[in-house]
C-alpha cells in the first residue's frame, strides 16, 4: 500500500497512507457487525450482502439515509468522537423500522478536513456499535479528505441503510382506525435533531458544555447533549412478531407536530395526553435557558418520546408487555380520533 504514496498529493493536503491506516484501525470494529449474509472484509469497491428471503412471497427493499447534523459541532468541542456514529446509524435504521423492515446493512460516509486515522477509527467504532444495536452489518463506507473545504479538525458524517420486509407486512397509515392506541417509546435525550437551536440557546444564554444543572444529575450539559440516539430496531421487530402493529412514527426534526401525523391517514388525528408524557430534564433546561415556548419545543424536539407505535386499543396491553420484555419502558400516551386537527396536545 505504501507504494501508492504521493508526495505531491500530500503537499496538497491529502495523505493517502493515512486512509490505509484508518481502514486497518477500523477492521476490528467492522468485524463486530458481521451477520449472516455479510462479508467480514472491507476495502473493496463495493459492499456485498446476501439477504435471506426464505419464506418471503414478495420481498421489498427499504432504504434510509441521514446524517448527524450540527450535533457533530459538540463532538468537535468536546473532542469525543465515539458516539456520533451511533447517531448516524440510528437516524437511518429507526426510519426503516417504521415501514416494518428489518435493517440488513449500513454504509457510512465521512468527509474530513484532515484524515487522522485514530479519530476516523473512533467515529467508525461508534458506527459499528450502532450497527450491533440494530442487528445489521457494516459492509463498507468512504472517508474523504477535503483540505481547503473543511478545517483540519472538523468532519461531517452521513450514511445509509437497506432493510427488507415482505410486501404484505409493510406498515401503512391506511390501516389506522379511530380508537387505536398510541404507545410512546422513550428517547435517550435530544437524539440528533434541533442542534442548531440547541447551539443558539447555549450561545445566547452563555451556557458552556462543561456547565452542570441540578436536573441533569452528575452529567455536564455537553455529556447530556452528546447522549447517542436510541435505536429501536430490536424491540420493534419483537413487537411486529407478536402483535398487529398498524403504524409507527420516528420522532425526529419537526417533533410531534410533523412526525406523528405522517403515521395517520387523512381525516384522523392524534390526541396526545400531555400529562402522560415523561419529558426529559434536558428539554426543560433548554426551554428555560432559551425562553422557548412549549409549543415550539414540541414542534422541534422529541421531548422524551423517540418513537410512537399505533395498535388497536384491545392490543395495547399485549404490546406494552412485549416492549417491556424487550427492554423498553413504553406507555400509552394518547389515542387516534376523528378530527380535522392532525395532532392535539391536551
Amino acid at each position: 500500500m505504501n507504494d501508492s504514496r504521493s508526495d505531491f498529493y500530500a503537499a496538497a493536503g491529502v495523505d493517502i497512507t493515512a486512509g490505509y491506516k484508518a481502514v486497518e484501525l477500523m477492521r476490528a470494529h467492522v468485524k463486530r457487525t458481521v451477520i449472516p449474509g455479510a462479508d467480514d472484509d472491507i476495502g473493496g469497491f463495493g459492499g456485498t450482502f446476501v439477504p435471506n428471503i426464505a419464506g418471503m412471497r414478495q420481498p421489498v427493499l427499504v432504504s434510509g439515509t441521514d446524517g448527524v447534523g450540527t450535533k457533530v459541532k459538540l463532538a468537535f468541542e468536546m473532542d469525543k468522537h465515539d458516539t456520533v456514529g451511533i447517531d448516524c446509524v440510528a437516524m437511518c435504521v429507526n426510519d426503516i423500522i417504521c415501514c416494518g423492515a428489518k435493517p440488513l446493512f449500513f454504509l457510512d460516509y465521512i468527509a474530513c478536513g484532515r484524515n487522522i486515522p485514530e479519530k476516523i477509527a473512533s467515529i467508525v467504532g461508534g458506527v459499528a456499535e450502532g450497527c450491533v444495536r440494530a442487528g445489521c452489518a457494516l459492509i463498507g463506507g468512504e472517508t474523504a479528505e477535503h483540505p481547503g473545504l473543511m478545517p483540519e479538525e472538523e468532519y461531517d458524517l452521513a450514511g445509509f441503510s437497506v432493510g427488507i420486509v415482505d410486501r404484505d407486512r409493510v406498515l401503512r397509515p391506511e390501516s389506522v382506525r379511530e380508537g387505536d392506541a398510541i404507545i410512546a417509546l422513550r428517547s435517550s435525550g435530544v437524539h440528533s435533531n434541533g442542534f442548531s437551536l440547541v447551539r443558539k440557546i447555549l450561545a445566547t444564554s452563555g451556557t458552556k458544555l462543561t456547565d452542570k444543572f441540578e436536573e441533569l444529575g452528575d452529567k455536564t450539559v455537553g455529556e447530556t447533549l452528546l447522549t447517542p440516539t436510541r435505536i429501536y430496531v430490536k424491540p420493534i421487530l419483537a413487537l411486529l412478531d407478536a402483535v398487529e402493529v398498524k403504524s409507527i412514527a420516528h420522532i425526529t426534526g419537526g417533533g410531534f407536530y410533523e412526525n406523528i401525523p405522517r403515521a395517520l391517514p387523512e381525516g384522523l388525528g392524534a390526541r396526545i395526553d400531555r400529562s402522560s408524557l415523561d419529558i426529559l430534564p434536558i428539554f426543560k433546561v433548554l426551554s428555560r435557558l432559551g425562553n422557548v415556548p412549549e409549543r415550539e419545543m414540541f414542534n422541534v424536539y422529541n421531548m422524551g418520546v423517540g418513537m410512537t407505535v399505533i395498535v388497536a386499543g384491545e392490543n395495547a396491553d399485549m404490546a406494552l408487555q412485549v416492549l417491556r420484555a424487550a427492554g423498553e419502558e413504553p406507555y400509552v400516551c394518547g389515542s387516534v380520533v376523528r378530527s380535522d386537527k392532525r395532532i392535539e396536545l391536551c
